[in-house]
């Protein structure tokens, strides 16, 4: 691509080339009009004074030398020939004269038929040979009477004189004074563009400047900054660029400075100014709309799979862990491996599941760096680490404790500086997430005190309600039977009435312990009201739900209950019902269950009954 000057030169060197065709062509064309009507006039006098010499000739009787006189003529500087064409009516008068008044060519006819001078190039349009065949007319008027001595009529064409003369000299001279003004032209185009040259040299080199200047600025260098060469406008487009590229610098690191301390990381030193900050700027966007949305979200699961999404599809690491710290029972459950939901512990050795602390991130609350010494961590899977894989560990701080973790599992050195890079928005978006997984957690303790019998720590009936359509539904999707054993001390309110309340609480305690002793993790026991209980055995049918509730009858009977210093013995009664061989509906079932438990307590307590539809007969009534 032509630069400015070159083609303002160029411009320049065109129009001067322009003109100086123009002056060339205009002065050769002047020069040959100039010389065609000097040769005009040149021939027309010599033909005016030849016809005069001949004149004098005819009145003094010497026509016959006529010859010599036209050679004389004809020898003359500047004409190469001359020769007198008789008419035809002076033929007819006087004979066919000499020699070289015979023999007309064309265009001596054509002058002698239309008495109109010839004037005209021999040769073309850039012939040096002038010609001119000029008429002689008789007339009697003027110095001498022509009809004195011919015998025509007055306007008669009496002849014609031809003559011949070169224009050389002319043409030469005409193309030395061309050649002088084109130079002259050309020496005032050369003196131009120097001066324009060196006029545009400031503007060009100021342009070539800011253009670099700008090239680099698109890159984030804006430290390029243009001299300022003069005090007109060129010089103060240098001086506005300067202040423009100061500004931004200027407003950018400000920008940049803030943004870092919004991430809290160090600014970058060197790299694409504008580049870096305009990514950072899109990233903590990004962190907003990240925390917009985990705050509409039900759960901590669902935030936790956001934070996988994040770590896996914004950061690109597909290998990753994410842990949740119980403090309750001091242990770490894995929440995310690799974005699977709930998968095993894979990238640290399974002690950390039991032991919380074994996690140098839980234990430190601080940052824990693999890639310098991956022996760091002693929880670090080992098979990992003899594969030379490495990890980052970025903890997520709740309440001035690690409530959560983030471990990235780095395979080579780009993964290893990108996590570097990507480190300081990662831990905005965790920082974002660490309130919202606090309330999430702090809503569902709630929440699940709400479902919790606060005395014996089971279930109480409001989950039940919240969750039996839930219990229905897995059943019918497993294809499975869930029995429902509906239990009630026996003779509990005599302990009451006896012993006091507390000892009742202490026995109740005693009883849900049972419970739970006898029953899988699966299994959901209830605390349905007073000494009432409600067990749930998943996939399990009748028969199987008998022989798990006769054997918590049997560990309630051989149980001794302590009231003060005093051991009671105590019994239980249960009714059984399955869902769906029974009912086709939870709380339908849940009836039979406990009709069957009152046919326990009429026959006799401290027995197992399991429900069938005689057992139905007069329900209405409970």
């Amino acid at each position: 691509m032509l630069k400015l000057q070159t083609k303002t030169l160029l411009a320049l060197a065109s129009v001067m080339l322009a003109l100086t065709l123009v002056i060339t062509l205009a002065s050769l064309a002047s020069f040959r009009d100039f010389s065609i009507r000097a040769a005009t006039e040149h021939t027309r006098t010599a033909a005016e004074m030849i016809r005069v010499a001949l004149t004098e000739s005819m009145l003094n009787g010497t026509m016959h030398k006529r010859d010599s006189l036209l050679e004389r003529i004809a020898n003359v500087e500047g004409l190469d020939e001359a020769r007198v064409i008789r008419g035809e009516l002076v033929e007819e008068q006087f004979g066919n004269g000499l020699e070289m008044e015979s023999n007309p060519d064309p265009i001596d006819y054509k002058v002698l038929h239309s008495g109109e001078p010839v004037y005209s190039l021999i040769g073309g349009y850039l012939s040096p040979e002038f010609r001119a065949t000029i008429p002689y007319i008789a007339s009697s008027s003027g110095d001498v009477n022509c009809l004195n001595c011919h015998a025509v009529p007055e306007g008669s064409v009496l002849g014609a004189v031809t003559l011949t003369a070169s224009i050389d000299h002319m043409r030469t001279a005409a193309i030395m004074t061309v050649l002088v003004l084109v130079g002259a032209v050309a020496l005032f185009a050369l003196i131009s563009l120097a001066f324009l040259r060196r006029l545009l040299q400031p503007l060009v080199t100021t342009a070539n400047e800011i253009e670099d200047a700008v090239k680099k600025a698109k890159a984030g260098d804006f430290s390029v900054r243009v001299t300022q060469r003069s005090k007109d406008e060129i010089g103060a487009i240098a001086q506005h660029f300067n202040s423009l590229s100061d500004g931004i610098i200027s407003k950018l690191t400000e920008i940049r400075r803030n943004v870092a301390h919004l991430v809290q990381s160090n600014p970058k030193q060197q790299g694409d100014l504008l580049a870096d900050t305009a990514d950072t700027v899109s990233g903590l966007v990004k962190v907003a709309q990240f925390k917009q949305a985990i705050e509409e979200d039900e759960s901590s699961e669902e935030v936790f799979q956001r934070i996988s999404e994040v770590v896996r599809d914004e950061f690109g690491f597909n290998n990753y862990s994410i842990y949740e710290v119980d403090y309750n029972r001091k242990q770490i459950n894995t929440i995310n491996v690799d974005g699977i939901a709930q998968a095993p512990t894979q990238w640290c050795t399974p002690d950390i599941n039991e032991k919380c602390t074994a996690c140098r991130a839980v234990r430190t609350g601080h940052f824990i760096d693999g890639t310098e010494n991956s022996l760091i961590c002693r929880s670090f899977a080992p098979e990992a680490r003899q594969e030379g894989q490495t990890y980052l560990c970025l903890p997520v701080i709740q309440s001035g404790g690690v409530g959560s973790v983030v471990q990235l599992i780095l395979k080579s050195e780009t993964e290893i500086l990108q996590a570097e890079a990507s480190r300081p928005l990662l831990e905005s978006y965790l920082r974002e997430a660490a309130p919202v997984l606090q309330a999430k957690r702090l809503m569902a303790s709630l929440r699940e005190s709400t479902l919790n019998d606060a005395m014996t720590g089971l279930r109480n009936r409001r989950f039940l309600e919240e969750y039996s359509d839930t219990l229905v539904t897995q059943c019918k999707r497993r294809d499975t039977a869930m029995t429902l054993i509906m239990m009630d001390l026996d003779y509990f309110k005599t302990v009451n009435d006896t012993y006091g309340h507390d000892v009742g609480d202490s026995i109740l305690v005693d009883l849900a312990n049972i419970f739970k002793a006898n029953v899988r993790e699966s299994d959901l026991v209830i605390r349905y009201g007073g000494e009432e209980f409600l067990i749930i055995l998943l996939d399990t049918d009748a028969e199987g739900g008998f022989l798990v509730a006769d054997k918590i009858r049997k560990a309630v009977e051989a149980h001794q209950f302590k009231a003060g210093s005093i051991l009671l013995n105590k019994t239980i009664s249960a009714g059984l019902a399955d869902f769906p061989n029974d009912g086709q509906a939870f709380w339908q079932v849940l009836k039979y269950a406990d009709v069957s438990l009152y046919a326990a307590k009429d026959g006799g307590r401290n027995q197992v009954v399991r429900f069938t539809p005689d057992l139905w007969v007069g329900a209405e009534t409970y």
